[in-house]
């Protein structure tokens, strides 16, 4: 008999057609190859036309830098608030399986028609002397495809680690373990991806033609369906629990209708199913915590309700219901933490882009390196650092903490935001000197793809560099946290509001770059940011976000310390 309980996975997860899923034929790293290598494709799918798209929209749209800088990071935030529709539809009802293989079409979509308007005559704009001059149809449709492939990439991005993630028992120690290296070889794969787009497709799209840079990254996404597809056999799948808002509006109508009722000072009073499995489908039951006591009234049963009968879910909600909730108010903090965080990681699509624009990109007599492949290096510093974390850092953490993981997930999310600030530092620094260079040789007029200054664009490798670093503390910490904390039902969910920090941090980078502009330009001045970066004074901005940086760690320590992990229904694992 134990033999037979042995066979099968203990948190839930099924087959393709819906069986209970056997341990040894199924998920752990067998599955993981096909997952991988689709988020590889789809990342270098996104990155290959994203990380060049500021000089696109500014070379072939005819936009200045502060429009060009605000469209990307309103176009890279509205990627990443997406996922909370993927999320939504995965979790509620069509599982992530299902989710991931239904957006990736649309993303196709979006792709093609952004290739067509880049190579196609009537779709794309008309250019003489290096000027082009769209019409307000094709700068239309232009971003009517670009929004297609973030509606592709927010119902897919959400889904993916998770689905991931699930590949592991939760149940089972020894794939628990593994579970957290997967974390980190998926962020490993994401930047694998970028690493291509940064190095051969960046350089295409100013060599070849936009043509070829947007129609290669339209392929790799369609060899991305064809790996996902590939591994179906192989995956476990959770699933789908139901709507996670409606349970959540459930608790909060029920804990005010309730108001008046007294919570016992026995908590086991409160009102929970008495089977093994909690009342939401595909999802363990959670311990009673503390905190957010005022949601507890929820779950206290009146006289008739401990009579019997069917409940009322407006009503009557269970401690696990109400622990959900609990779970996503604890997390909201946290999750708010990252946004400046992600302010400046936006910067490397933006800001660095603009600034490289202006230093000497040339390698040898013949060929001149774009400034957006710079990238690159961030993407090198993510290689170089994520085997170095896992099979060095974490074992040396491990011996001096005696945690499993080296550190816990919230001390590797604020080793991320120190870092971060040094990228700030680092790019500021360089913007002095590049300006002192501007100001001693006389070169104010010089500005541009032609008119460089004589300062290597290689100066700006530290930047980006120590943005890598940080994210492998912040972002994979982010992506392993917000997966172990969200309740078994409301994983993509939860995901997905780990994302809505990036887009967030696009909206704030939009929102930074238009109040500096509005202030910094009255009275007829050019400003921090002018089209001309060499009359202006970037190195402002920078310091802007190094101040922000510094607050926002500080404001992070204190939410840290109150944070308190959630725990499952007989689970002793130690999070903290």
């Amino acid at each position: 008999m134990e033999e037979a309980e042995d066979k099968y996975t203990k948190d839930g997860t099924t087959d393709i057609h819906g069986n209970p899923a056997v341990r040894k034929g199924t998920g752990n790293w067998r599955a993981c190859p096909y997952i991988l290598a689709n988020e590889c494709c789809e990342r270098l799918a996104y990155y290959g036309m994203s990380t060049n798209l500021v000089n696109y929209l500014k070379d072939h749209l005819h936009q200045g830098n502060s429009t060009a800088a605000n469209n990307v990071t309103n176009w890279s935030g509205t990627c990443y608030i997406l996922p909370l529709l993927g999320a939504f539809l995965a979790d509620a009802y069509l599982g992530r399986y299902w989710t991931i293989a239904s957006f990736m079409i649309i993303y196709i979509f979006g792709l093609t028609l952004l290739t067509l308007t880049a190579s196609v005559g009537g779709l794309k704009p008309a250019c003489r002397n290096g000027v082009c001059d769209p019409t307000n149809a094709q700068s239309a449709v232009f971003f009517v495809a670009l929004y297609l492939v973030a509606l592709g990439t927010g119902g897919i991005k959400p889904c993916v680690s998770s689905f991931g993630a699930d590949q592991f028992d939760d149940s089972d120690e020894s794939e628990k373990k593994r579970k957290s290296s997967f974390f980190n070889w998926f962020y490993f794969s994401i930047n694998i991806g970028a690493l291509v787009a940064a190095l051969v497709l960046v350089w295409i799209q100013e060599n070849k033609g936009w043509g070829w840079g947007f129609g290669i990254p339209a392929v790799v996404m369609s060899i991305a369906v064809v790996s996902f597809f590939s591994g179906t056999a192989l995956y476990r799948h959770q699933k789908p629990g139901g709507s996670p808002l409606t349970r959540i509006a459930q608790v909060v109508v029920a804990s005010f209708r309730k108001s008046g009722a007294k919570v016992p000072a026995d908590k086991s009073l409160l009102y929970e199913i008495p089977e093994k499995e909690s009342a939401i489908q595909g999802s363990r039951k959670l311990e009673h915590t503390n905190q957010f006591e005022f949601l507890d009234k929820a779950a206290v049963r009146s006289q008739d309700e401990k009579i019997g009968g069917p409940a009322d879910p407006w009503m009557l909600c269970t401690v696990t219901q109400v622990e959900e909730l609990k779970s996503v108010l604890r997390i909201l903090p946290i999750w708010a933490s990252g946004i400046v965080f992600a302010t400046v990681y936006s910067q490397m699509g933006t800001m660095f882009v603009l600034q490289g624009d202006t230093l000497d990109r040339r390698m040898g007599p013949h060929f001149k390196i774009p400034a957006a492949s710079v990238s690159v290096f961030d993407t090198i510093s993510v290689i170089v650092w994520v085997p170095i974390y896992d099979r060095i850092i974490v074992p040396v953490a491990r011996k001096f903490t005696g945690r499993e993981r080296g550190f816990t997930q919230l001390t590797r999310m604020g080793i991320g935001l120190v870092i971060s600030i040094f990228s700030m530092l680092a790019a500021g620094t360089l913007e002095i000197v590049r300006l002192r260079i501007v100001a001693r040789d006389n070169l104010y007029d010089r500005d541009g793809d032609n008119d460089y200054v004589p300062l290597s664009v290689f100066w700006q490798v530290p930047q980006y560099f120590i943005v890598g670093a940080a994210e492998v503390y912040t972002f994979i910490g982010q992506l392993e946290f917000f997966y172990d904390q969200a309740p078994d039902a409301m994983r993509s969910m939860l995901s997905a509001l780990s994302l809505t920090t990036v887009a967030l941090g696009n909206y704030l980078s939009t929102l930074l770059v238009t109040i500096v502009t509005h202030i910094t330009t009255r009275n007829g001045k050019l400003g921090w940011i002018p089209d001309n970066l060499n009359r202006g004074h970037l190195d402002y901005f920078f310091w802007l976000l190094a101040i922000l940086s510094v607050v926002n760690f500080l404001v992070y320590l204190l939410i840290a310390k109150w944070y308190s992990y959630k725990k499952t229904a007989g689970d002793d694992t130690e999070f903290q």
